[in-house]
């Protein structure tokens, strides 16, 4: 990009995680302007346009890349779309961000990667890291707040696949596409939670896991136990998740414990604690957090491009999350058809 043009971005995916991105991307209008979406479902389109000024609107995304002059794709397609829109638009040597996962699997990742050698950039939207509260409680780490880190554990609970009076579940209410996954809470949500992890207290490994699944109306797992041993100093960081528990509430909110030498580092919800030798407490908005995150992940692939900053969530970054995903799966030896529920 020269002179102050601003970016022409392409945006592949009207389903309802687009309208975050699409936000995010107002905020940015000084250096970035959605000029395209691309998606076959009508609906999904008119959604779009009538929150959203997005001056031409196509049915795919190769009709899009080959009418629209872009410097950049926003991928917002579901999971096992992603590959093959990536393909897409690293042939056109277009800039690129694409939602987590790169692919559907590890393996998949790797040869997509193979294939995109020099061909344009690529960040993988992972937003939870970018939260306000997870970029306060690594400031507060690196602060020594915590001292030296003994143990840590993450609880993530959910009511959403249980049924109400009328028989619905919140959480398929809210995102349908679940029903049909065949990996779901650890390839849809706990692949946020292992990234998050991993930036704020480094590279781990997977020392066992256990998956789950509580009910017939979806294919795979809801619920996760895991424990993570990180590398160097062998410390165990355990990871429980469930998206069927009785008293929790229907939308999950991230309870995170860190135990060190010096103190006690907890995130309950939208409150952040720090008790030992130092005392802090912080709370955030929840909904100003949750798009917040959006905001800061398209404002970095961005000052990324502009060579502001290194990539966060670099292709390289993302295939050690994903190896943790396809290390809990290897291990877990999960099976729907041994947990029919």
């Amino acid at each position: 990009m020269t002179g102050t043009r601003r970016r022409r971005i392409g945006m592949v995916g009207a389903g309802w995680v687009s309208a975050y991105h699409l936000s995010a991307w107002r905020r940015q209008l000084h250096r970035a302007e959605v000029v395209a979406i691309a998606d076959p479902s009508r609906s999904a389109i008119e959604a779009r346009l009538t929150a959203f000024e997005v001056a031409r609107n196509y049915a795919g995304a190769e009709a899009m890349l080959e009418a629209e002059q872009l410097d950049a794709v926003d991928i917002c397609a579901p999971r096992e779309f992603h590959a093959e829109l990536v393909r897409l638009a690293a042939a056109r040597g277009l800039d690129i961000i694409c939602q987590k996962p790169l692919a559907s699997s590890y393996d998949e990742a790797v040869h997509l990667l193979a294939e995109l050698s020099g061909k344009g950039r690529l960040m993988i939207h992972e937003n939870w890291r970018f939260r306000a509260y997870y970029r306060r409680l690594k400031a507060w780490l690196d602060e020594g707040l915590a001292g030296d880190v003994r143990q840590a554990q993450f609880e993530f609970l959910s009511s959403g696949m249980l049924a109400d009076a009328e028989g619905r579940r919140p959480a398929l209410v809210r995102q349908p596409f679940f029903r049909t996954q065949e990996r779901l809470l650890v390839m849809e949500v706990m692949i946020h939670h292992l990234d998050t992890l991993r930036y704020l207290l480094g590279e781990m490994e997977v020392v066992g896991a256990r998956l789950e699944r509580s009910n017939r109306d979806i294919v795979a797992e809801d619920v996760a136990c895991v424990v993570l041993r990180r590398l160097g100093d062998g410390i165990l960081v355990t990871v429980n998740a469930n998206l069927a528990a009785h008293g929790a509430p229907p939308v999950p909110r991230d309870h995170l414990r860190i135990f060190g030498t010096r103190g006690t580092l907890e995130l309950q919800g939208n409150l952040l604690l720090a008790r030992g030798a130092e005392q802090r407490r912080e709370s955030f908005d929840l909904d100003e957090t949750y798009q917040g995150a959006y905001d800061a992940t398209i404002a970095h692939f961005l000052d990324s491009l502009d060579g502001k900053v290194a990539m966060e969530t670099s292709p390289g970054d993302n295939m050690k999350t994903l190896a943790l995903v396809e290390d809990i799966y290897r291990l877990s030896r999960f099976d729907p058809e041994r947990n029919p529920r």
